[in-house]
């Protein structure tokens, strides 16, 4: 058996810690190679000293100070850089050959497309990479030659239910029909309309079903991360835009599915639980224990399925705008989304702003074509202005 080397772009938020995880299970399959953390400086030393990864990467020369010292006191050698570009070295100078992009917001947009220039395998986490830059970032697969394995569980939910030799360039002979992406409907799914404004940050990352970290709990919340996901699954099926449903399912226990011309739906269910789609990745096409507990459908009182409500998730009809508009606009709206959901946690804007700083921020910048990573983080950095400006 060929031991995998694994870089963990975010190993100290929560897809970086099950990540982890399955690989602590698994040591005659994998090897860490590289972790990179942001601020979690003494999470990510214990990393360290536990995995003895080649490279850990920080984003600071204040982090970077503090975790050679705890390293040097426990006498770990791996070597420890920051910035920016250290994120690239991760990927490209660490020896690995499989990369987890799992950094949250645009930072992890340039080492997560060096990973793909250079032919690793990229189980990819971060939607950036897709929404942000769709085109340039498969065109980069493509050159790479590596295997690209979507980590999302609905993505990779979606992988399992079509044809192995499903590509890029779909075949019509197999079939397939439409992609139905299932959503929690997160804590406010039937929270009376009238009560949305007094939304704290506490509730909105309460979560029904998943732990996540706060910027993507508030995004599930809003369901603008169901609509982003709706972006990454256009460039990563190749299907039209309208083939691409949302359907509320409160259980998620229904990760995604698959409709065919024959009438037949596919579907992958399983725990709520990111360890299944990563251990996929990380082994795949091998199958592998995850350190999940089975799935009793006999214990389930029952499944539904609902459209979304928009009026409820004013962020879903504003993400598929963004997508049918092409070019920077997901950009935009991204950029837009980060800057609002950071403003409303900090509590500097309310829940129900954060759609009204997305949309002002879709219509005052121009649509251009996203053909260069120089241009896209430029649009990047202006609509951040401009969204501060409106808060």
């Amino acid at each position: 058996m060929t031991i995998k080397h694994i870089a963990i772009l975010g190993s100290t938020g929560s897809i970086g810690v099950n990540t982890l995880d399955v690989i602590r299970a698994h040591p005659n399959r994998f090897k860490v190679a590289a972790l990179t953390a942001g601020k979690q400086i003494d999470r990510l030393a214990q990393q360290c000293a536990e995995f003895k990864p080649a490279i850990a990467v920080v984003s600071d020369a204040d982090g970077a100070s503090r975790l050679e010292k705890l390293l040097l006191e426990k006498k770990i050698n791996t070597q420890v850089l920051y910035g920016p570009q250290a994120l690239v070295s991760a990927v490209t100078d660490s020896g690995c050959d499989t990369v987890m992009a799992a950094i949250v917001g645009a930072a992890g947009l340039v080492p997560t497309l060096a990973a793909a220039k250079a032919g690793k395998r990229v189980l990819l986490a971060n939607k950036e990479a897709l929404v942000m830059s769709g085109n340039l970032f498969m065109q980069a697969m493509k050159e790479g030659g590596g295997e690209l394995l979507p980590i999302d569980s609905e993505h990779n939910a979606i992988f399992q239910c079509l044809p192995p030799q499903f590509s890029k360039t779909p075949n019509p002979s197999l079939g397939v029909e439409e992609l139905w992406l299932t959503a929690s409907g997160g804590p406010f799914r039937n929270t009376p309309l009238e009560q949305l404004g007094g939304i704290t940050p506490d509730q909105a990352c309460a979560h029904p079903n998943w732990v996540m970290g706060r910027k993507i709990s508030v995004d599930s919340a809003t369901m603008m991360n169901k609509g982003l996901e709706v972006i990454e699954a256009f460039w990563l099926f190749g299907l039209p835009l309208e083939k691409i449903k949302v359907l509320i399912h409160p259980q998620s226990v229904v990760h995604s599915m698959v409709r065919y011309r024959d009438g037949s739906v596919i579907a992958q269910l399983g725990q709520p639980d990111m360890r299944t789609p990563i251990a996929y990745g990380l082994a795949w096409p091998e199958r592998i224990e995850a350190g999940v507990a089975p799935l009793s459908l006999t214990q389930l009182a029952a499944l539904s399925f609902n459209e979304p409500d928009l009026i409820r998730f004013p962020c879903l009809p504003l993400a598929f705008a963004a997508a049918k508009a092409g070019g920077t606009a997901p950009t935009v709206l991204n950029a837009a989304n980060e800057i609002a959901v950071a403003a409303f946690l900090d509590g500097g804007i309310s829940y129900l702003h954060i759609p009204v700083v997305v949309e002002k921020a879709l219509n005052a910048m121009p649509v251009v074509n996203a053909d260069s990573i120089e241009c896209i983080l430029e649009i990047d950095t202006q609509t951040r202005k401009v969204a501060r400006d409106f808060i």
